[in-house]
């Protein structure tokens, strides 16, 4: 372990900080078992006490896992599901394709979803405020969970207005080709402008076991919200993804 003569860092900081610079230039590759615990602190002349701790910290920034009776390895990185402009196009879910599994076939993914609730529920504060209506107004909301490559990467929740979605597939189990947006369209309303707001946090203990994340994984919470042509928001859609899923990238023209 190379350290200076200034070196304040915490033994145990200093060890993880060697093992993940290995990590990150490919010297221990994903799926690489990590040497023991006591190899660990032999090699850095540290005690086992210090050696686990490194390791405990490496695991709470979702480098690597321990495996009981097996070992510490190296945490496989899944291939993350970029977010960009693009997915909203038009001609997509005009075409009949869902949004989710267009965007994730070009780039080379699977997708699916399993639906969780489809129900009348109170608008909580967040949906009630972009639709500016009062808190507790009845509203229609989808909830799933979708996967990419098998894995659950996303609780999405969209919330629809209860005159918007009357008699639409909306309310079925089924959305049919193209999905809401597609359905929303049908109903009359053209859609036009979308917004996202997007916040990164830790997950709550029965988001890490849905989305099955790792230790020291984050979550990105995402709020979107869509409007017809008349700017009338007509989904708003809060979404909790995996974060190490998703990669957000944005081209546009810079305003005036």
């Amino acid at each position: 372990m190379s350290t200076g003569p200034t070196d304040a860092r915490p033994m145990q900081v200093r060890v993880a900080d060697e093992i993940r610079l290995k990590i990150e230039t490919g010297a221990y590759r994903p799926g690489d078992q990590l040497p023991t615990l006591d190899d660990i602190a032999a090699d850095n002349l540290v005690s086992l006490a210090v050696a686990r701790k490194a390791i405990d910290l490496l695991k709470q920034q979702g480098l690597v896992i321990t495996m009981q009776g097996k070992g510490t390895f190296v945490r496989e990185r899944p291939s993350a599901r970029r977010h960009g402009i693009d997915r909203y196009a038009k001609s997509r879910w005009r075409a009949g394709r869902a949004i989710l599994t267009a965007e994730a076939e070009s780039q080379g993914h699977t997708a699916g979803q399993l639906l969780r609730e489809l129900a009348e529920t109170p608008a909580p504060a967040a949906v009630a405020e972009r639709f500016k209506i009062p808190v507790g107004t009845p509203v229609w909301v989808r909830r799933r969970t979708t996967l990419v490559d098998d894995r659950p990467n996303q609780l999405a929740d969209s919330y629809f207005e209860l005159g918007v979605v009357k008699g639409t597939q909306i309310q079925e189990e089924d959305t049919g080709p193209g999905g809401s947006y597609a359905r929303l369209e049908e109903a009359g309303y053209e859609l036009d402008e979308i917004t996202e707001e997007w916040s990164v946090r830790m997950p709550t203990g029965p988001e890490s076991a849905a989305l099955r994340l790792p230790a020291g994984t984050p979550v990105v919470d995402l709020a979107r919200t869509t409007y017809d042509t008349a700017g009338r928001p007509v989904e708003v859609m809060l979404a909790v993804i995996a974060g190490d899923m998703v990669q957000m990238s944005y081209r546009f023209k810079i305003p005036d």
